[in-house]
């Protein structure tokens, strides 16, 4: 019975783990980047150009230039058109197949600058810069159940910023960041039934974390060298969240009174066990140069880069005591830095005009041993269009096309075993954007 009982706290504490490392598992990755539609609409191309209120999370150097108060709301609508499994041997199998929910969600942001004077400008963002949900149909069913039936991540970013206007041409901005955020994980638990020897479903486990919280800061610079060439740099904080949370396990009786009996006695059904972990999200940089074609052309290039490498492993620990808790643990992640390389176009059409088109291409930073139903993550082509109307109240729409590449996971990291397959990922993405 104490073999089969380390067993079980094993796969509990794995389980555990991964929920709260799942929001790290999503530029690729989790990052959400479409944090305003007039950027979006040039496929995140805006480093050098800053010139809305979104400049608080493109680029600060922006707020230098900023003359007239400003106010900005909105949302991006994130759609799943496609989220499909193809399993291989040795499991699933091939032949079996899986499906997604259809994604829908609605990351906000909200941005408000302002001149102090002439030198010294305000901003205060609120932006959702990750994020995640994976959730799949037919949970009790799903064959990578023991791995994931739900996994989310929810951030907040509070973003008060300075710029600093240093000549006509040349502006720095600086700023501060507290990120609040929780994940969450559903997922069934496994056991090896001594009395059949298969595998059977003895509980519904759900990991919750509180809205923690972290900090760190961002800096940005915008230069306009003349009236046909602008470059800038940005770069965003590494950030650390550490969360407290509870795990639950909620009892599937196995219909065999003895083995009933035994479970009972040695998992910690129907109670809250606390649990700490952290994640540090990365840090990242952007660097843009703006040319103007002609006096209603502009074409914007952009070179992103993501720190994800410093989500190489992330400690599991239960603080519940010895009747309330399971065995501390750790899991292996080792996700590399990864780029990513926008380009867009802005055409004004009129003084209160303008039509937007961008392309990305996104590298994912999961190596293919963390594949998994968690986050099927892989490189992605956004193609994308927006328009823009300036007035008394402004808008701006965009619409992105996300294409994933089928990725394949066809080996594990070492001493886990295989859920192998492909996956295969499309989304639609919808900004609008309100201007004051």
């Amino acid at each position: 019975m104490q073999r089969r009982g380390s067993f079980l706290g094993r796969a509990l504490a794995f389980a555990a783990l991964v929920v709260l490392a799942a929001g790290p598992i999503q530029a690729a990755g989790f990052s959400i980047f479409e944090q305003g539609s007039k950027a979006m609409g040039m496929a995140g191309a805006f480093t050098a150009q800053a010139d809305d209120p979104s400049l608080l999370f493109h680029n600060a150097g922006g707020l230098a230039f900023v003359t007239d108060r400003q106010f900005s709301v909105g949302a991006t609508w994130i759609h799943g058109t496609t989220a499909d499994f193809d399993g291989a041997p040795p499991f699933p199998g091939a032949g079996y197949s899986a499906e997604q929910k259809k994604l829908s969600e609605f990351p906000p942001h909200l941005y408000y600058v302002q001149p102090i004077n002439s030198t010294w400008k305000f901003g205060f963002g609120v932006e959702t810069p990750f994020g995640l949900v994976t959730e799949w149909k037919d949970p009790d069913h799903f064959a990578g159940r023991f791995l994931s039936t739900k996994a989310s991540l929810e951030v907040i970013d509070l973003n008060p910023t300075l710029g600093w206007q240093v000549t006509p041409n040349f502006g720095i901005g600086f700023g501060a960041i507290g990120r609040f955020s929780k994940v969450e994980l559903n997922r069934n638990v496994p056991f090896n039934n001594p009395f059949t020897q298969s595998i059977i479903d003895i509980g519904r486990l759900k990991l919750e974390s509180d809205f923690d919280s972290g900090y760190g800061w961002n800096a940005g610079i915008l230069h306009k060298v003349n009236n046909s060439f602008s470059w800038g740099l940005s770069y965003r904080s590494k950030i650390k969240v550490e969360y407290g949370g509870d795990a639950r396990i909620d009892r599937i009786l196995t219909g065999n009174a003895q083995l009933d009996a035994i479970l009972g006695a040695q998992v910690p059904f129907d109670r809250d066990l606390p649990v700490e972990t952290e994640i540090e999200f990365p840090d990242e940089a952007s660097f843009g140069l703006a040319f103007a074609l002609s006096p209603n052309l502009l074409l914007e290039t952009d070179f992103n880069w993501t720190g994800w490498s410093s989500f190489d492993e992330v400690p599991i620990n239960f603080t519940g005591g010895a009747t309330n808790s399971l065995p501390d643990t750790e899991i292996p992640q080792h996700w590399k830095d990864a780029n990513n390389y926008r380009a867009g176009l802005r055409w004004t059409t009129s003084s209160t005009s303008q039509w937007r088109f961008g392309y990305v291409f996104d590298e994912t930073p999961q190596p293919e041993e963390a594949v998994s139903p968690l986050l099927p993550d892989a490189d992605r082509n956004g193609f994308t269009v927006g328009y823009g109307h300036t007035g008394n109240i402004g808008f701006d729409l965009s619409l992105m096309y996300l294409d994933f590449k089928k990725r394949s996971r066809n080996q594990s990291f070492p001493g886990e075993g295989p859920f192998f397959g492909t996956y295969d990922t499309k989304a639609l993405l919808i900004g609008l954007t309100l201007n004051f």
